[in-house]
Order: C-alpha cells, then sequence, then structure tokens
C-alpha cells in the first residue's frame, strides 16, 4: 500500500488582518451585551408605582436576559467554527505548499541532473516519488494507489551514476494518464526494486474496457523509451508491456553491474 505523505506543520500563520476583525466583533459583542444588561437593570430599579407592572416588566426583563444569553452563547461558538474553517483553509495551503516543494524537487532534477548522461539510482528514484506525490493530489483520497520500494541500499551500483536520468517518468505517466479512474476497482500500482545489482520497475494500473479514441501521435512514446533503452543499455534491459484482465502491465529490468562492466570496456 502507499505510504501517506508525511505531515509536517509549515508554521503557517493566520493573517493579522483575520485575527484583528474577529478580535473586533468579539468586543463589539460584549460592549451591546454590557449595555443591554445595565439598561434593563436601570429599568427594574426604576420606581413603578403599580406592582403589576412591576412584576409584568420584571418578566420582560428576564425573557431578554434569556436571549442575550443565549446571544452571547452564539458568540462564543461563532469563532470556533471560524477557526475549524481557518484550519480547513489552512490544511489547503499546505496541500499547495506540498505541491510547490515537490515541483521544486522535480524541476530542480529536470534543470540540473537530466543532462547528465548517467545518474545514481538514488536520485532517480527521488526524483520518482516527487512525481508521485505530485499526480497523487489529482486523485480521490480513496483511490487505491499502491506504491512499494524494495531496495537494497547496500548494493554498490546504488549510489553509481549509471541510471539514465527520467528514465522512469514514460511508465509512472501512463500510469496515471490512463487508469481508468471511475471503476470501482481502478487501482494504480507502482513498484521499484533493486536486487542482485538490478534494478526493476513494474508499474500496472486498471483500464477500461472499451477500446481508445484513436490518436494520431499514439504510441510515440513507447516506442521512444523503446529506443532509448537500446542505445544506452544495449542488450542489459528488458521491457515488457501487456494487457492482463484489464490491467495494464510494464515491467522494466536494468542489469545494472553488466551495464558497468560494459561501460569500463567501451572506456
Amino acid at each position: 500500500m502507499a505510504s501517506a505523505p508525511t505531515v509536517v506543520n509549515t508554521g503557517m500563520a493566520i493573517a493579522p488582518g483575520v485575527l484583528y476583525g474577529v478580535l473586533v466583533l468579539l468586543l463589539a459583542a460584549v460592549a451591546v451585551l454590557g449595555l443591554t444588561v445595565y439598561r434593563l437593570s436601570s429599568q427594574l430599579h426604576r420606581g413603578d408605582p403599580n406592582p403589576e407592572d412591576r412584576a409584568l416588566r420584571h418578566q420582560q426583563m428576564e425573557a431578554k436576559l434569556r436571549e442575550l444569553e443565549l446571544g452571547s452563547l452564539q458568540y462564543k461558538l461563532n469563532p470556533h467554527l471560524f477557526k475549524n474553517t481557518l484550519n480547513t483553509i489552512q490544511s489547503h495551503a499546505y496541500q499547495t505548499y506540498f505541491a510547490l516543494d515537490k515541483l521544486a524537487n522535480v524541476l530542480d532534477y529536470i534543470l540540473y541532473d537530466s543532462g547528465q548522461r548517467f545518474v545514481s539510482l538514488k536520485e532517480e528514484l527521488n526524483f520518482a516519488s516527487s512525481l508521485i506525490d505530485i499526480n497523487r493530489l489529482k486523485l480521490s483520497p480513496l483511490f487505491d494507489l499502491r506504491v512499494k520500494q524494495s531496495i537494497d541500499t547496500t548494493d554498490p551500483v546504488y549510489e553509481q551514476k549509471l541510471v539514465a536520468p527520467l528514465i522512469t517518468v514514460d511508465l509512472i505517466e501512463n500510469a496515471f494518464k490512463h487508469a481508468d479512474l471511475q471503476r470501482e476497482d481502478a487501482f494504480i500500482a507502482i513498484v521499484f526494486e533493486l536486487r542482485d545489482h538490478q534494478f526493476l520497475l513494474t508499474v500496472s494500473n486498471k483500464i477500461s474496457p472499451k477500446p481508445p479514441l484513436r490518436q494520431a501521435r499514439g504510441g510515440f512514446g513507447k516506442e521512444a523509451l523503446q529506443k532509448r533503452l537500446e542505445i544506452l543499455y544495449g542488450t542489459h534491459f528488458t521491457l515488457d508491456q501487456f494487457v492482463e484482465n484489464d490491467v495494464y502491465i510494464a515491467h522494466l529490468k536494468i542489469d545494472l553491474r553488466a551495464h558497468k562492466a560494459a561501460m569500463h570496456t567501451a572506456g
């Protein structure tokens, strides 16, 4: 199952103008309440020669006081509602901050690392994780997105520059683009592995049983990825893509140790 992103307190403060407005409303409410109580109290202590009128005035005053007590409670509840609303807005603001932070990581990688012929698998996986987190924001929180990493970080090839930058983009983006998000059993599963000096990426997603609309340039990305892998890795990779029971599966395997040996042989 996908691990939820760790929520970090961003330290975002409520705007001073908003707090000032709430404070003014509360002070105004207290002033109105105090003035009304004072007036009612004055009326109660004012001499009234008719006992019946005095009793009626007393009942009216008690009714108004009960009404004011309810109004006071309303003013006490409203700021809590307002604060809860601000917390909701702040949570959305955090999502924006989170997305921008991940986008910054992606842009840094594209601008400064993708120009290299090879990067480390560690760097490529960090980039892929940020890319997945950005795409995650487009999905419903209930959507079944599974991301798993089974990486042997002690393997020497993990931090050696043997992986073509952005080599994971096509398969990941393809899953988010073509997954059938409307089906109840829809899912996207992404698995990264490094074992026995081999990097494996498996991406699968539920697709619609209906045939897709014909596209003028359909299949270009798939062919481009295949061609790029052939140029960079020769015979030291396999890329299998197929559909099984309405599930599209792409499986990439790169033998990093064999590729490293070939690089040394080529000088």
